[in-house]
């Protein structure tokens, strides 16, 4: 880079801000932290930058990650040669009847806020991992993925699996699969990647999800910064919203850690115990023992009184998995 011209230098920043980079990230997109200062005082402050394409973008400006909160204020902006200019009001909070101005640039969001309260911003991008990002598979572990080969699946008839094997991991392609082995109760780890699909909207955007016995499903869905909703990412559809929306953003890996318990029946082939569900989303749990009266919604079917496979939906979207493992947990 230190050769290029300065005009070349921001035409290929510009195209990476629109087009995103090659591996598809956005460079504007994602996390910020650091802190407000304004009036004497001073606090914590993080900030959610979504794409939303053509250059445009949405911050959602935070009092900390990971927590089921309202935005102090939501900006809104586009892309500006090199830098990118949002703006918002504030209408309720500590911050009621401020106005938000903010610039992105350099891995920076800086900015400034006036009204009912007045200071400046400043706030650095970083990228957080999750705490089970790369987890090994422990002694007795059934490994279903290793990057190697698609083997261990097939699709819907039997026939061989046809997802692409991309740099150790499957992408989505031409159908769902299941896992040939089959299970009861379970702990399921697994690594997933949404893609940069900045223009798609609600269900076209990322979407996949996990079915524990092919029946019972957790949304996959690139959710990054929207409300985590049941049919969002970490979503048991129509069943249950997630705690807190744990989505990192498009193009990044996240990880689910499932710990899934079969429904239950007397001997005379009566349900007595509805499926249970708990789900870690990027180390953080955002279900707990929650139960399943049935199947969810695009499952596929079978006898609910027998094990089944590990269902990875194909809705239109190259969806990336990695480091798929199961441990069988005892009755």
């Amino acid at each position: 880079m230190k050769n290029l011209s300065a005009g070349v230098f921001l035409l290929i920043v510009v195209l990476m801000l629109v087009a995103g980079t090659a591996a598809g990230a956005d460079v504007v997109m994602g996390d910020y932290e650091g802190s407000w200062k304004g009036n004497g005082t001073e606090g914590k402050l993080v900030a959610q930058v979504l794409a939303l394409g053509d250059g445009q973008y949405q911050a959602h400006l935070l009092e900390e990650f990971d927590k089921r909160i309202k935005p102090i204020v939501v900006l809104k902006g586009s892309l500006k040669a090199s830098r990118t200019l949002l703006s918002g009001n504030a209408e309720g909070g500590n911050f009621a009847k401020t106005e938000w101005y903010g610039v992105i640039a350099d891995e920076k969001f800086n900015g400034s806020f006036a009204g009912a309260r007045k200071g400046t911003f400043q706030l650095k991008r970083v990228v957080r991992k999750s705490p089970t990002m790369g987890a090994k598979p422990p002694a007795g572990a059934i490994v279903i993925f290793d990057g190697s080969s698609t083997d261990q699946w097939c699709r819907r008839n039997g026939q061989p699996c046809r997802w692409k094997l991309v740099d150790g991991t499957m992408q989505i392609f031409k159908g769902g699969i299941v896992s040939k082995r089959k299970f009861k109760d379970i702990k399921l780890h697994l690594e997933f990647r949404t893609p940069y699909m900045p223009k798609a909207r609600g269900q076209g955007r990322g979407n996949s999800g996990i079915y524990v016995q092919q029946r019972y499903e957790v949304q996959v869905l690139a959710s990054y910064a929207l409300e985590g909703r049941d049919n969002e990412c970490g979503g048991i559809y129509r069943v249950a919203r997630p705690r807190v929306n744990m989505c990192y953003p498009p193009t990044q890996w996240q990880t689910y850690d499932i710990t899934f318990k079969a429904p239950r029946f007397d001997k005379d082939g009566k349900k007595v115990k509805n499926a249970i569900i708990t789900v870690i989303h990027n180390g953080v749990t955002i279900h707990e023992n929650v139960e399943v009266p049935n199947p969810t919604g695009g499952n596929w079917g079978g006898d609910i009184k027998e094990p089944a496979g590990i269902h990875i939906q194909d809705h239109g979207s190259p969806v990336q998995y990695r480091n798929i493992w199961v441990v069988e947990l005892k009755e």
